[in-house]
C-alpha cells in the first residue's frame, strides 16, 4: 500500500510535465504576438486606404476586367480582376481605426470606402449599358443573393488577411488569396449590372453580399487589432479622448450588432431553403411528379413554398397530409402552395410525344439498316467488278498496236482457256494469230509477237497459236 502511495505523486508529476509540454507546444504553434510588427502594420494599412490617382485607375480597370469576366462567364478573368483590385485597403482601415480609437483614420477610411463603391458602381454601370454586354450569365446570377457560407468566408478571409499583414515579413500570396476568396469585386459589378438593366432586386442582392463581406472583414480586422493590443491613438484633450473612445466603441458595437443580425438572418434563410428542399425530396419519393424546381419558389419573407405538380393530381387528403407535416420539417407557419395542371391533357400530350419519338426511332433504325445493306451490296459488286476488270485484257487497243508493230499480221483473236487436272483450275490467256503468206521470216515474227504480248500485258503465262 505504501508503494502505491509513493507511485501516485510520481505519476501525477509526469502527467503535469507532459501537459506543460503540450501547452508550450500549442502556445508556440499558435502564438502570433512574437512575430507581429504593429507599427509597420498600421503604416501599411493607412498607406493603402486612399482611392486617388494610380489606385483609382487600377480600381477602374479591375472593374472593367471583372465585368467582362462576368459577362462571358469566365471565372479565370474574374479571379484576375480580384487579384489586382485595391478594395481591401479602406475596409481594413475601418477595422484598424475602430480598434485603435483613431477617429481621423475612420473618417478617411469611410470616405474612401464610399469613393471606392461609387467609382466601382459607376464603371460597371457604364459598361453594362452597352447593349451587347447586357445578357444574364451564371457568373452574374451567382452574385445576386448572399448565403450564410459567405459570412464564414468573409470572417476567415478577414482574419487571415490581418494576420498576414501584421507579420514582419508580409505574405503577399495570402493577401492575394484573400482577395479571391472574399470576392469583393464581383458583387459590386453585379450591382452595377442590376442598375444598368433596371433590375433593383439584382442590385439589392449584390450590394447585400458586398456589405456582408465588407462588415465581416472589418470586424475580423478589429478583433485581431484588439487581440494583439495595437497601441491606441492618444489625444491631449482628455474630454475629446473619452468622446472619441465612446464613439469608436459605439461604431464597433453597431458593426458587431449588424454582423450578428446579418449572420442570424442569413442562417434562418439558409435553414428555411434546406428544409423546403428536404420536404420536396420526400414528396417526390412518395411518387408525386414535380417540375420547375427553383430556389425562388422558397419564399422566406412570405413563408411560402410553391411546387408545380404534373401527372396524377394530388387529392385534398394528400395536400392536407403534406401541409400537416410542415412543422416536422421546421416549416412552422409556412404555406404550402401546390400548382396542378390539367393532368389528362398533359399526360396525353406526353404520351403522344413518347409514341412519336419511338416511331421516329424505329424509322431511323430501319432506314439505317437498309442503307447499311445497300452499302454492303455496293461494296461487294465493286469488289467483283474490280476482279472482273483485273482479269480482262484491252483487246481493242492491243489489236491496234499489234497491227502497227506487225504489218504481216492478217488476223488476231483472243480467248481465255480454263484447264484443270481435277485438283486445281488454271486460266490461260490464248491468242490466235494468222499471218499473210507473203510474210518473210514468219517464225521470228511469231516469237517477237509472243514476247511483245507478254511484256505488254505483264503476263508470265501466255499461249500464241499461229497459222
Amino acid at each position: 500500500m505504501e508503494d502505491e502511495k509513493d507511485l501516485k505523486p510520481a505519476e501525477n508529476k509526469k502527467l503535469a510535465e507532459a501537459w506543460a509540454t503540450i501547452k508550450q507546444f500549442l502556445f508556440e504553434l499558435l502564438d502570433i504576438n512574437h512575430d507581429t510588427d504593429k507599427e509597420a502594420t498600421i503604416i501599411d494599412i493607412k498607406e493603402n486606404i486612399s482611392m486617388k490617382g494610380h489606385t483609382a485607375w487600377v480600381l477602374i480597370f479591375s472593374v472593367i476586367i471583372a465585368s467582362v469576366g462576368l459577362n462571358i462567364s469566365s471565372p479565370a478573368v474574374v479571379i484576375g480582376a480580384m487579384l489586382i483590385s485595391p478594395l481591401l485597403g479602406p475596409i481594413l482601415g475601418v477595422g484598424l481605426s475602430i480598434g485603435t480609437n483613431d477617429i481621423d483614420t475612420l473618417k478617411r477610411s469611410l470616405s474612401n470606402l464610399g469613393v471606392m463603391v461609387g467609382l466601382s458602381l459607376l464603371t460597371s454601370f457604364l459598361f453594362f449599358l452597352i447593349p451587347i454586354f447586357r445578357n444574364e450569365t451564371p457568373e452574374l446570377l451567382a452574385r445576386t443573393a448572399p448565403d450564410v457560407r459567405d459570412v464564414f468566408i468573409a470572417i476567415a478571409g478577414g482574419l487571415a488577411l490581418i494576420i498576414a499583414i501584421s507579420r514582419r515579413s508580409k505574405q503577399t500570396n495570402t493577401i492575394a488569396g484573400v482577395a479571391i476568396a472574399t470576392a469583393l469585386m464581383p458583387p459590386l459589378c453585379t450591382a452595377g449590372y442590376g442598375l444598368a438593366i433596371g433590375n433593383f432586386s439584382y442590385f439589392g442582392g449584390a450590394m447585400f453580399l458586398f456589405s456582408i463581406n465588407t462588415i465581416f472583414i472589418a470586424l475580423a480586422a478589429f478583433v485581431i487589432v484588439k487581440f494583439l493590443n495595437f497601441p491606441m491613438v492618444k489625444y491631449l484633450d482628455s474630454a475629446k479622448r473619452k468622446r472619441i473612445a465612446r464613439m469608436a466603441s459605439f461604431v464597433a458595437f453597431l458593426v458587431f450588432a449588424a454582423s450578428i443580425y446579418l449572420f442570424f438572418n442569413l442562417f434562418k434563410i439558409n435553414q428555411f431553403k434546406q428544409s423546403a428542399t428536404n420536404l420536396i425530396a420526400d414528396i417526390k419519393k412518395s411518387g408525386v411528379s414535380i417540375i420547375d424546381e427553383k430556389v425562388e419558389d422558397f419564399n422566406y419573407k412570405d413563408k411560402s413554398v410553391k411546387i408545380y405538380v404534373y401527372g396524377k393530381k394530388l387529392s385534398a387528403e394528400e395536400i392536407n397530409y403534406w401541409t400537416a407535416k410542415l412543422p416536422q420539417y421546421g416549416l412552422n407557419e409556412t404555406k404550402l402552395i401546390i400548382e396542378q395542371g390539367v393532368d389528362s391533357d398533359l399526360m396525353h400530350e406526353v404520351q403522344n410525344l413518347t409514341e412519336l419519338y419511338n416511331q421516329n426511332q424505329k424509322l431511323i433504325s430501319s432506314r439505317d439498316e437498309s442503307l447499311k445493306e445497300k452499302e454492303d451490296k455496293i461494296k461487294l459488286l465493286e469488289t467483283e467488278l474490280a476482279k472482273f476488270y483485273k482479269g480482262q485484257i484491252p483487246f481493242t487497243q492491243i489489236s491496234k498496236e499489234a497491227q502497227i508493230n506487225y504489218s504481216g499480221l492478217k488476223q488476231l483473236s483472243y480467248s481465255k482457256l480454263y484447264k484443270t487436272n481435277f485438283k486445281t483450275v488454271d486460266t490461260i490467256t490464248v491468242f490466235n494469230a494468222e499471218w499473210f503468206d507473203a510474210v518473210k521470216n514468219k517464225r521470228q515474227e511469231e516469237i517477237r509477237l509472243k514476247k511483245w504480248l507478254k511484256t505488254r500485258l505483264n503476263l508470265d503465262t501466255l499461249v500464241v497459236n499461229n497459222r
